[in-house]
């Protein structure tokens, strides 16, 4: 079974790619968002000013289909691209489950989309939620990612623990900051690394449950958290975009925004 889906595609550069140097890439991925969730996909109250004008500008999805109905799974064919079946990420990894969830892997059989474009001559960082794997050997930093801050699950699961590559930065995570410290970190990648290609995969935690705002965002619609968690995120993008604009990059970023199967808790389909 798969869910219909939204991709936001901003194409920033209409010009032909051959040119030197290629394209920076920016894969945005929320958790659990709706469909129905951004205004722009026909929602009566969340305002996303920034997503709305992204996809004026570039191109808007409206038949998107994931591969499953859960979140490894989806995550491990954004990264393969290849079905679960296929990759063998099945289910979800989970350390407070059971062993053979907390043991659960993304084979290292398999190939990642850093390590294709590493390849190339990208450098790959990762922020957020991972969810491929938490055992030693399996995290982003040895899959292909130069570096990696985030949940490497969901944010329900415990123990709720924020990486610094593979080791512990913060436990418990602090996750009213989150989606704020990931565009910061977002951000500071991009001015770092502008002069040489990029990927940068940000993988928000939001709006999976449990939803956290920071403060600035909260009460900040009316509409309750779940409006003021999309709010944020929505400025992120925007903040993401001056930032590209800021060093130059405008021209020569692709960035993606979708979700990774659909609303869970409190999102619309």
């Amino acid at each position: 079974m798969s869910f219909r889906l939204f991709c936001c595609l901003g194409l920033l550069s209409l010009s032909p790619l051959t040119a030197a140097p290629p394209p920076n890439v920016i894969l945005i991925l929320a958790d659990d968002l709706g469909y129905g969730d951004l205004a722009c996909y026909g929602h009566p109250l969340f305002q996303t000013p920034h997503l709305d004008q992204m996809a004026r500008e570039g191109v808007r999805f409206t038949q998107f289909n994931c591969p499953s109905a859960f979140c490894a799974p989806t995550r491990s064919t954004l990264l393969t691209g290849r079905t679960p079946s296929r990759n063998g990420m099945r289910g979800n990894p989970a350390p407070d489950a059971t062993p053979a969830a907390d043991a659960m892997v993304l084979p290292a059989s398999e190939r990642l989309l850093p390590q294709v474009l590493g390849a190339a001559g990208y450098r790959a960082d990762m922020l957020g939620k991972w969810h491929l794997g938490h055992q030693p050997g399996f995290l982003p930093t040895e899959r292909g990612f130069e570096s990696y801050f985030g949940i490497p699950y969901s944010n329900d699961m415990r123990p709720v623990r924020l990486l610094e590559g593979t080791q512990v930065a913060e436990e418990p995570a602090v996750q009213s900051t989150l989606t704020e410290r990931y565009t910061q970190r977002a951000c500071d990648l991009i001015r770092r690394h502008q002069d040489e290609p990029f990927f940068l995969y940000l993988a928000h935690a939001m709006p999976h449950k449990p939803l956290a705002v920071s403060p600035a965002f909260d009460g900040r619609t009316g509409h309750g958290l779940y409006a003021d968690v999309i709010a944020e995120l929505d400025a992120s993008i925007g903040t993401l975009r001056q930032t590209l604009a800021d060093t130059g990059l405008t021209e020569r970023t692709l960035i993606l925004f979708t979700s990774d199967n659909g609303p869970w808790f409190g999102g619309s389909t």
